[in-house]
């Protein structure tokens, strides 16, 4: 399988899962015109699974390093197809609560308040299980981001005070996805042989482990979505026929957002046997700044917030950058 060999290579990696992580949402936002999100959402699932099966069959078993995708499935044990498979179960709960705040909030909140949260909590949690890279730039670069956070929701605020039609419903979601989604990634780290010259008895590869994880989310789908169908956050129930009125357009852009996340996913995961994962995570969850700047600048999600508010937005932006600089760094 192919492996990351330098960690400059490491942190080009984790810049490329920057920005599918902070771009995918514009599959949803292009879509949101004639699509709801929960039939989005369906070919999104269906995307990430095709996509990390692409990537397994091919870089995952190519080169002579770690073990090929088919072997390695194959002598997978239970524990660690099922710490995958929870992986998938989390994120995928926290990403739909994601994607709900992005279409009532939109991505220039609830990415900053959403993934910016997951990412504090998943530095901090992989850090303790595997402990890389330097502690002061790392927790210092946390810091400022946590600011960047909070300078973002009260920039939400402002908006809202001035726009009675702007909903806390979206920051909340935003949040709560953000709690779970700071958890998923160290099941499937857990999944993975440390070293990926030297693959261990039972536990799986990096491409392997993506797969797996893209199995729970399917299967989680199947489940929360069609609660989400029934229950909706906002509009009336929709109906599972809906999905299939849906044209070549509605299905292709969202299977190509559940590639360009999975993409993102996948070059995360590589990346980490150089990087570290506290590391690999928090640079990829750079992505609150690729997806702010979609938000800000080309969608206008902030346009009806009052005239000081690009103030209170360039710092994010700035604390944001400067943080990850710092986790960057960290482990250089």
């Amino acid at each position: 399988m192919f492996i990351i060999a330098t960690y400059s290579t490491a942190v080009i990696f984790c810049i490329i899962t920057m920005l599918c992580w902070g771009s995918w949402a514009n599959t949803q936002k292009l879509a949101a015109s004639t699509w709801r999100f929960e039939l989005f959402y369906w070919d999104y699932v269906i995307g990430i699974l095709l996509f990390s099966l692409v990537l397994a069959l091919t870089l995952g078993s190519s080169g002579a390093g770690g073990r090929s995708f088919l072997a390695d499935i194959g002598q997978a044990d239970g524990k660690n197809i099922g710490s995958a498979i929870i992986g998938g179960i989390v994120f995928n709960a926290a990403n739909i609560l994601l994607v709900a705040a992005i279409a009532i909030a939109g991505m220039a909140v609830a990415f900053p308040v959403g993934i910016g949260l997951a990412l504090v909590i998943g530095v901090v949690e992989n850090y303790a299980v595997n402990p890389r890279g330097n502690q002061l730039l790392l927790f210092g670069g946390v810091g400022l981001i946590v600011i960047a956070i909070l300078l973002n929701a009260y920039a939400y605020r402002r908006m809202q005070s001035a726009d009675k039609k702007t909903s806390s419903k979206g920051l909340l979601l935003a949040v709560l996805a953000g709690v779970l989604m700071g958890f998923f990634y160290k099941f499937v780290a857990g999944s993975m042989f440390t070293d990926f010259n030297v693959p261990e008895a039972g536990k799986v590869s990096p491409y392997t482990a993506v797969v797996i994880f893209s199995v729970g989310v399917l299967l989680s789908n199947v489940v929360f979505n069609t609660i989400l169908m029934k229950k909706p956050f906002t509009g009336g129930p929709v109906a599972f026929s809906s999905y299939f009125k849906g044209g070549f357009k509605n299905h292709i852009t969202g299977i190509l957002g559940g590639a360009i996340w999975c993409l993102g996913m996948s070059f995360s995961i590589i990346a980490s046997g150089k990087a570290g994962p506290a590391i690999s995570y928090g640079l990829g969850q750079g992505a609150t700044v690729i997806a702010a700047l979609w938000g800000i600048f080309i969608w206008k999600e902030f346009r009806t917030a009052p005239k000081n508010t690009g103030v209170i937005l360039n710092f994010m932006l700035l604390f944001y950058v400067v943080g990850l600089g710092l986790l960057v760094y960290a482990g250089a």
